[in-house]
């Protein structure tokens, strides 16, 4: 008799759980519901009149060798050059028997990585170089306030009990003011000193001075096997049509499969039994309530909305659950014939725009957070790539306030004036077209009570059968990896009947799971 396996949300980590139960296991009938009517969460890609718009940038980059097969069986490694690396004459990795670009939609590219901090009018690289130009940009003055303040964190340590004391440990306190302070800031509607340090030592990890140091004298005497901390890969994979499409490709298999997905289908209540176990869900589609019943729960919804949606919950938990916090996004997709930037770099592109892929804002002067390029992440997401580039503004915020409730037109409006104040642009007349996306809980948050979350986690493993997954799912910040790693260990044991879920909570909390990995992606 099979068992009946429902999975709440469509993203990466529900889709990888989704997959893996049918692919490789018998005996589950597997039913997804995903609260809007597209596949991806926030890794999907939005198509506005042919040019594609990726939600937050992603980079595919990892050091785990079942994610990367996992990668490649959806959508293989190129095997010829893209568009704008044919045109240009650049040199790219090809795989041997891969497919072509050009020919086919079913292909990851193999993509160049740039991407700087834009400060006082000037580009810095991210992660900080130690390059003549970082240098000069910063004068010298400055340049020797942050060796000097580099210096004194190396005899003396800040207690690492917060967000600044974090980053000041790594890049010293005139850096941190430069380039982590503000932006953090604008990022979770917080200041740094009242964020945990978990967020950082699960996003930066090994990043620090003493890194790029490390990085640069490894690769000036090509030390074999020298490890890469993820935020200086130069190099990535990216799906041909933008993130969402390796979702979308993942959502036709599960169908292959057997799968099913419910679209436009919200679940509101988790239903659970007198041993506490769950035992199905309610939903709401199109404007009516329906109930499923099911053996085993997969959850990737925001864990606030899970917790508070379940049935007797203990009233401390349940304060826990409604106090974590979120951070909501906005993106304007902006269409310009041309940018003011100039490209200074020696790396070629198409029109000879700047190379980002997305840049860092540190600018006072703006709300703007980063803003991305999209013609460099793949020269298929613009519809005319000749004579147009296409950008994300990308807005951090909270459901409601004064950006997020705005008409499109006022955001756009206030957004494309912020092009303007940034010299991205010379004035309104230069754009040709906008879009507005917003995305609810896109960011777990690191304050109010998430520093009771583990309190919240104990509870949440007694219930036999309910696996938390991804990123929402723990209300930890996950790159797609860990994100659908989480999903494998889930998957692991539930067809192996293990009840202990220490193995899926653990994926991003150590920093050698991923990071400590020769360059070659193999696990040590």
């Amino acid at each position: 008799m099979s068992k009946k396996v429902i999975i709440i949300g469509a993203g990466p980590a529900g889709l990888t759980a989704a997959y893996e139960l049918l692919k490789k296991h018998e005996g589950y009938e597997v039913v997804i519901f995903e609260e809007t009517d597209s596949i991806g969460g926030i890794s999907r890609t939005v198509n506005y009149k042919g040019n594609r718009m990726d939600m937050g940038g992603h980079r595919f980059f990892s050091k785990v060798p079942e994610v990367n097969e996992w990668w490649q069986n959806m959508l293989p490694v190129q095997g010829a050059k893209p568009k704008d690396d044919i045109m240009l004459g650049r040199d790219i990795a090809v795989a041997e028997g891969g497919p072509d670009p050009e020919k086919s939609d079913r292909v990851m590219l193999r993509r160049h990585r740039v991407s700087r901090i834009f400060f006082m009018d000037k580009f810095y690289d991210y992660p900080i170089s130690m390059k003549p130009e970082t240098f000069k940009n910063m004068g010298f003055a400055n340049t020797m306030k942050v060796g000097f303040s580099y210096l004194g964190t190396i005899f003396h340590k800040l207690p690492e009990n917060n967000l600044e004391n974090f980053y000041i440990n790594r890049f010293g306190r005139k850096l941190y003011s430069m380039f982590f302070e503000y932006y953090t800031e604008n990022l979770w509607g917080r200041h740094p000193r009242e964020i945990d340090a978990s967020w950082g030592k699960q996003r930066v990890k090994g990043l620090s001075i003493s890194a790029v140091i490390k990085d640069i004298f490894g690769k000036i005497f090509k030390k074999k096997n020298r490890k890469v901390e993820t935020s200086l890969i130069e190099e990535f994979s990216y799906p041909k049509l933008g993130p969402g499409q390796l979702w979308e490709v993942t959502a036709d298999e599960i169908i292959k499969l057997g799968g099913q997905i419910y679209k436009n289908s919200t679940v509101t209540t988790i239903h659970r039994n007198k041993q506490g176990d769950i035992t199905g869900v309610s939903y709401e589609a199109d404007g009516d309530e329906h109930n499923m019943d099911c053996d085993i729960l997969i959850s990737s919804m925001p864990l606030k909305d899970l917790v508070v949606g379940m049935e007797n919950v203990p009233s401390n938990e349940l304060r826990i659950a409604k106090g974590l916090p979120y951070r909501d996004y906005m993106t304007l997709g902006v269409l310009v014939n041309k940018l003011k930037l100039v490209n200074k770099t020696d790396i070629k592109t198409v029109g000879n725009i700047v190379p980002d892929c997305w840049v860092y804002v540190q600018e006072r002067k703006v709300k703007m957070g980063r803003f991305q390029i999209y013609n460099n992440w793949s020269p298929y997401l613009v519809a005319d790539l000749d004579n147009t580039v296409w950008l994300g503004l990308e807005y951090f915020v909270q459901e409601h306030d004064e950006f997020w409730d705005m008409a499109d037109k006022d955001f756009s409006a206030f957004a494309v004036e912020e092009m303007i104040k940034l010299g991205l642009i010379d004035s309104a007349e230069d754009v040709l077209d906008t879009h507005v996306e917003r995305v609810k809980k896109a960011y777990p948050a690191y304050f109010d009570t998430y520093d009771e979350i583990d309190t919240l986690i104990d509870y949440i493993n007694t219930i036999p059968n309910l696996y938390c997954v991804g990123r929402n799912g723990q209300h930890r910040y996950n790159n797609i990896d860990h994100s659908m790693c989480t999903s494998f260990e889930a998957v692991k044991n539930i067809t192996n009947s293990v009840t202990d879920k220490t193995n899926i909570w653990n994926i991003n909390t150590e920093k050698e799971y991923h990071e400590e990995s020769s360059e070659n992606g193999e696990k040590k």
